[in-house]
């Protein structure tokens, strides 16, 4: 396993937005993820199967465009963002990078510190305590152009984020919830606070539109070879898929990038 360095904070340019930042912090892994674009994804640790399904697409699909997803390596949703999103992710941990916490997560957060990012302004052996987490909240929302909070009750840290966030000038996204599961979120909803997201795809599209048609195996395909038959035989029913998201046109035998 990796060992733990320190960075100092003047690297991290959007860390600039705090007033508390720290003056470095210690990281594990793979820094030139700094790099890149960046989006958080957080929510609650009880979170419900359907929310799992979207993070683990967002997240995907935000990865294959080139974001780079950021959350907090808690249990349930942020861990569905660095798995959906690996290796193209940053963890920032309430504790020394030296522990595993939480040992629920071991596995994906092993796999962090050898081929993502783990990020930390606390030392090794600083044991994680409940209020590191609130601190740890404002570094994962200042990384960031966009918040995604994907779960949250009334009294959910997440929405302690979702708060960070507008007063630092950062938009906050929501998925769509039926009444009485994610009340929190159905509340950023209702008092305008937060934009809603029902359309991942199109979601997507509006952060990293270039760095998809860049790197999607099938529009390159099609750009060099617009046959129908040719595409199909290669990529199947999927061309269907990408007509109906309004990324190619089939015109009869043809098929074109839109």
């Amino acid at each position: 396993m990796s060992i733990t360095n320190s960075i100092d904070v003047s690297e991290f340019e959007s860390l600039s937005r705090l007033k508390d930042a720290p003056k470095k912090l210690y990281y594990r892994g793979n820094l030139e993820l700094l790099k890149r674009p960046k989006i958080s994804i957080v929510g609650a640790r009880k979170m419900s199967i359907y929310t799992k399904s979207l993070i683990l697409s967002l997240s995907s699909k935000l990865s294959s465009g080139g974001i780079c997803v950021v959350s907090g390596a808690a249990i349930g949703c942020d861990g569905a963002a660095h798995k959906g999103a690996y290796p193209n992710t940053i963890a920032v941990f309430a504790n020394g990078l030296d522990e595993i916490y939480p040992k629920t997560n071991a596995d994906i957060i092993k796999n962090i510190y050898e081929n993502s990012l783990a990020l930390s302004e606390y030392e090794d052996k600083t044991p994680a305590l409940r209020h590191q987490f609130l601190e740890r909240n404002r570094i994962v929302v200042a990384l960031s152009k966009a918040l995604i909070v994907a779960q949250a009750d009334l009294r959910s840290g997440s929405l302690s984020s979702a708060r960070i966030a507008r007063n630092l000038g950062i938009p906050v996204y929501v998925f769509p919830h039926k009444m009485g599961e994610s009340a929190g979120t159905n509340e950023l909803l209702a008092k305008g606070k937060a934009t809603l997201i029902n359309d991942i795809d199109e979601f997507v599209l509006k952060f990293c539109k270039d760095k998809i048609l860049q790197n999607d195996e099938i529009l390159e395909f099609i750009k060099q070879n617009s046959n129908f038959d040719d595409i199909y035989h290669k990529f199947g029913d999927k061309i269907y898929e990408y007509e109906l998201d309004g990324r190619v046109e089939i015109l009869g035998t043809k098929v074109l990038v839109k």
